[in-house]
């Protein structure tokens, strides 16, 4: 669950909202009413309307209104945009079905989304979303830290001009504010969900969360201390790391961890509900081990990414614990990387300089002569809009043409690997420096991590702002840039 901390945190921290509007102050004169700053230029109302509302002539006011309109069309671009001093980016509204912000107690650098039993491909509103997430409190404060288990529910959708949310099927009757639940702990659904969290110690603590779930729908349940106790603490690993994963196709347990010195270890459930580690490490990264993920259809089988700028591809078989694949794809670190649970020989990698890229697995093939030296290929697909570190990436879970991307850039972009577009409609749609595959941009501080919630089609969550602190959820509604 831990990843890279943040160098300053504000300890500040503020309840769900679901939107707050600014309030416009309005001072009355001495004797209760507003002064009307045209009453001694115009005698009649005749005068007015000849000279329009505001006292100039029609034609003079309209052009000046064109002209504002031309300003706010002005596309916002990450990394080539600047904005002015005083300027600062907000979301369009009409852009989103759903978008909520919430303020976790400490910056939360990682999290994930939980399976719940509310149904696949709902689409109604209020929508209720499940999760996990580990808490990076300041130095000092270190002991303050907790896994956080929330239930966000009463999401609500947002509401548009002209939508009679009377007749809309989506919606319930009053869906009110959101509200937040979190059961803190200090330190996957029925029947057991487990979490693993990495910490600055070099420890891995594995939890069982399935009762603080289950707390959050049945009204009196009591949780045991020892419910918030680890089921097991793995001391493997001689540095701190950052890349974990669970294995999708071993139902009683599996876990990928690595660490900074590019060891990494599997980690198993036995029948008993003990866990055993293998003490063998898979070693051959020359640097941190920033990403770890097994492959959605062979359980054996798993990759990883480095800040030694390669991939490698192992199998847990292998007794040599070398890689069946090496292959170098970026001179910088290769910070995140996301397998497609579509199409399972697609790979994403996001790197730090900006740059993410999808690979096919199938031309990764190794020199049969030396089946364990490093080979060289060329991405299917590759997008260098960022200018600043990819942080998080994830396929879409259902479309295999669609990818999120978050950046240090402040955003989280969305792409759609299908669009296509030539040279010149690129020239005469005005977006030649902007990529035809790209959907969607949404702005926030400091992106840290994005997960897509599989059940609820289009919906995104981020962690990120003010130390990686808030967290956005939004499903988009339609695809533009917005300033």
């Amino acid at each position: 669950m831990s990843k890279r901390a943040a160098d300053q945190f504000d300890e500040q921290s503020s309840a769900l909202k679901a939107g707050d509007r600014p309030m416009v102050d309005a001072t009355p004169d001495e004797v209760g009413e507003f002064e009307d700053e045209f009453e001694d230029e115009f005698e009649s109302e005749d005068e007015i309307l000849e000279a329009g509302v505001d006292g100039r002539p029609d034609a003079e006011r309209e052009e000046e209104e064109r002209e504002a309109m031309e300003v706010d069309k002005e596309t916002f671009i990450p990394g080539r945009t600047k904005l002015a001093p005083g300027e600062t980016l907000s979301p369009d509204p009409s852009t989103y079905d759903m978008l909520h912000t919430l303020s976790a107690p400490w910056p939360c650098l990682s999290f994930d989304i939980v399976r719940d039993s509310l149904g696949d491909n709902r689409k109604t509103f209020p929508a209720t979303v499940y999760a996990v997430a580990g808490t990076q409190a300041e130095g000092s404060r270190a002991k303050d830290n907790e896994l956080l288990v929330l239930k966000m529910s009463g999401l609500s959708k947002m509401e548009r001009a002209g939508e009679d949310s009377d007749s809309d099927s989506d919606s319930d009757d009053d869906m009110g504010e959101p509200i937040l639940e979190h059961n803190p702990q200090t330190t996957r659904n029925p029947p057991q969900t487990l979490t693993a969290t990495m910490l600055e110690n070099s420890q891995v603590l594995i939890h069982d969360v399935t009762t603080h779930l289950a707390s959050f729908d049945v009204p009196g349940t009591i949780i045991p201390p020892s419910a918030s106790k680890p089921l097991s603490t793995l001391r493997m690993h001689k540095s701190e790391g950052y890349a974990l994963d669970w294995s999708p196709l071993q139902p009683l347990g599996k876990l990928l961890t690595g660490d900074n010195d590019g060891l990494i270890y599997v980690t198993s459930r036995t029948e008993g509900g003990g866990w055993v580690t293998d003490n063998r490490p898979f070693s051959a990264h020359t640097s941190s081990v920033e990403e770890l993920q097994w492959s959605p259809n062979e359980r054996n089988v798993f990759a990883s990414a480095s800040s030694d700028g390669s991939v490698k591809v192992w199998d847990v078989r292998s007794k040599s614990r070398k890689p069946a694949v090496d292959v170098h794809i970026s001179n910088t670190d290769v910070n995140v990387m996301s397998w497609s649970n579509q199409t399972f020989h697609l790979l994403a990698t996001g790197a730090d300089d900006g740059q993410w890229a999808v690979w096919d697995l199938r031309h990764w093939k190794p020199d049969v002569s030396a089946p364990s030296a490093r080979i060289s290929a060329a991405p299917v697909a590759s997008f260098d809009f960022h200018k600043e570190p990819v942080t998080s990436i994830e396929w879409h879970p259902t479309d295999d043409s669609v990818v999120a991307v978050g950046s240090a850039d402040n955003t989280v972009t969305l792409w759609d690997l299908a669009v296509e577009l030539d040279d010149e409609e690129s020239r005469q749609a005005g977006m030649a420096d902007i990529p035809p595959q790209l959907l969607f941009v949404h702005y926030m501080e400091s992106v840290k991590e994005i997960h897509w919630q599989a059940q609820m089609p289009g919906t995104l969550m981020a962690t990120g702002s003010s130390g990686y602190r808030y967290v956005h959820i939004f499903p988009s509604l339609s695809f533009i840039f917005h300033r």
